[in-house]
């Protein structure tokens, strides 16, 4: 039996900045049910909710082996575009057929737009 990836938690202490970035850069929605302490950001097409969630004392902002990758057609339009709404990507790499470069969210979290999903294969 396989399952769909359906949500990726995010720990953090800056849930109303993160909420901003998320959807003003990478078209979210952000939904809070009355009474959670949990903000859901739902995708306005396609793909994996985030939960922002509280992050406690003992852990530290930004230290994760994970890095949200966005599928981007045209990395280098993306990036100039978010560059004029305040994100600021790094180098354009190339890779095996496709291209992408990585920026950090305000909780110090790498993320990454990437054309892999639209590599030939």
């Amino acid at each position: 039996m396989t399952s769909p990836l359906g949500r990726i938690v995010i720990y953090t202490r800056k849930t109303e900045e993160m909420a901003a970035f998320y959807c003003r850069h990478f078209g979210f929605t952000a939904v809070r049910a009355e009474g959670d302490r949990i903000l859901e950001l739902v995708p306005r097409s396609a793909g994996a909710a985030i939960l922002l969630h509280p992050a406690s004392a003992g852990q530290k902002a930004g230290q994760s082996l994970v890095k949200l990758v966005f599928d981007v057609e045209d990395v280098a339009a993306f990036c100039e575009t978010a560059a004029a709404d305040g994100l600021t990507f790094g180098t354009l790499h190339q890779a095996h057929g496709y291209v992408f470069a990585n920026a950090r969210d305000p909780s110090g979290n790498s993320v990454q737009v990437s054309s892999r999903a639209f590599a030939p294969r």
